[in-house]
């Protein structure tokens, strides 16, 4: 990495405030296995991937990538996508592109973090939302496999519309743990990698796609990959060997100015309301920061995670948890979303969430994570609606709220499981 790059890249990477939907998944990765292996709470630093393996993967992807010259995929990504899956998905359709594969970017949330939207709109980036509406006009049949990229399509709402549609699960490369058994034709699935764009930078530096600095696509895809990687190793304060050789190839290539452009993106007012409304309502103990925001639109979802990212900053605070009820009026349903973030390297998120919130009835878990960071999911059901009335909305709001509280302070106070409002502060 020449000075230059390495001073245009500290500026606009090391500095610059962590995207926080990019981190565990904002979503969680439901369906994930319970067990996993043991470490120190994330200090070790895992070896980079053997030559010989990553050769292996890369020339099994050629060959798959051979078999399906000429055809569309349809590319999936979570339904709040961060910018390693956006990055990524976009690594992958300029591959396959070389072997004449039409690739179609899609998400069947929102972007609601401001990050991800200048992302988007700042790159070009080909990547579409599919409504209700969408669904229902659009023609499936033209699609010949599908990819999964930073997901297994666990957190994905079009993945049970693709399996109608019988549509093949053709890739999928990922580096969360193993969820579900989808016999893909290729599978890069790797829960030792920081992020899903340190993987697809290899295969661009082993030759599926030669880069050049003299392509305006190339240069916005590997900006964007350097955005994924750096938001998914939080500010590559948790990255490791592989990940730093990535960046310093994607050195050459990423345009420093537009990284910069994307990274200061302004929070919106709604964003910083729903901050304060954390700040607010926190309870702190046992240097866990707890916070409920009431109810929010569906658009702004990620500001839970934005508030969390906030929180964890407070003095004698190592992790905090805040969550929302969150309203989706285009498919009518309502679900409790939250997000953890931590500093304490010996607690892990995926395990905390799980024995917190357990297991639904077919035996999917409500929410994981991986290092630093975690989010859950909850289905409100039932009660789902009727926020018009607000002496409902407050009861309902109130049941959620001590109801997530007290299975937050059964792991953080065992002792103590009641709530106690004289430490809210």
């Amino acid at each position: 990495m020449t000075s230059k790059s390495l001073q245009a890249f500290n500026g606009s990477i090391l500095v610059s405030e962590d995207n926080s939907d990019s981190r565990a998944e904002e979503v969680p990765e439901m369906g994930a296995p319970t067990t996993k292996p043991k470490g120190d709470g994330g200090n070790s630093q895992t070896p980079p991937e053997p030559e010989s393996s990553l050769k292996s993967k890369v020339e099994a992807l050629q060959q798959t990538l051979e078999r399906h010259r000429g055809e569309c995929q349809l590319v999936l990504l979570q339904d709040f996508p961060d910018p390693d899956a956006l990055a990524s998905a976009w690594a992958y359709q300029l591959i396959a592109k070389q072997y004449k594969i039409q690739c179609e970017i899609v998400y069947g949330g929102t972007l609601s973090h401001q990050e991800n939207i200048a992302l988007v709109k700042l790159t070009n980036l080909p990547a579409k939302r599919w409504g209700s509406q969408t669904l229902k006009d659009k023609d499936l049949s033209n699609y010949s496999g599908c990819v999964l990229i930073d997901s297994q399509g666990t957190t994905c709402r079009l993945m049970p519309l693709v399996q109608q549609a019988k549509i093949p699960v053709t890739v999928v490369i990922d580096h969360h743990s193993t969820q579900t058994d989808l016999k893909p034709e290729f599978a890069d699935i790797r829960p030792s990698a920081r992020a899903t764009a340190t993987i697809l930078t290899q295969y661009l530096q082993a030759g599926l796609l030669k880069l050049d600095s003299g392509v305006g696509e190339h240069v916005k895809c590997a900006t964007a990959l350097m955005h994924g990687l750096r938001s998914d190793t939080n500010r590559l304060m948790q990255a490791q060997e592989e990940d730093f050789l990535a960046a310093g190839y994607l050195s050459r290539f990423y345009d420093a100015q537009l990284l910069n452009a994307v990274l200061q993106a302004y929070r919106s007012k709604r964003v910083m309301d729903v901050i304060e409304r954390s700040l607010t309502n926190r309870l702190v103990q046992n240097n866990f920061s707890i916070a409920g925001v009431g109810f929010l639109r569906y658009d702004d979802r990620d500001a839970i995670p934005q508030a969390a990212d906030f929180l964890v900053t407070e003095e004698n605070v190592h992790t905090a948890v805040v969550y929302g009820i969150v309203h989706d009026e285009g498919e009518d349903v309502e679900v409790v979303i939250g997000s953890l973030r931590t500093t304490k390297i010996t607690l892990d998120p995926d395990e905390f969430i799980k024995e917190a919130f357990g297991q639904d009835s077919q035996g999917r878990f409500f929410g994981g994570g991986r290092m630093m960071a975690g989010g859950f999911e909850i289905p409100i059901g039932f009660l789902c609606g009727f926020n018009e009335n607000s002496e409902f909305a407050k009861k309902k709001w109130e049941l959620f709220d001590n109801q997530i509280k007290q299975k937050l302070l059964r792991l953080i106070s065992p002792k103590d499981n009641l709530l106690h409002q004289d430490n809210k502060r």
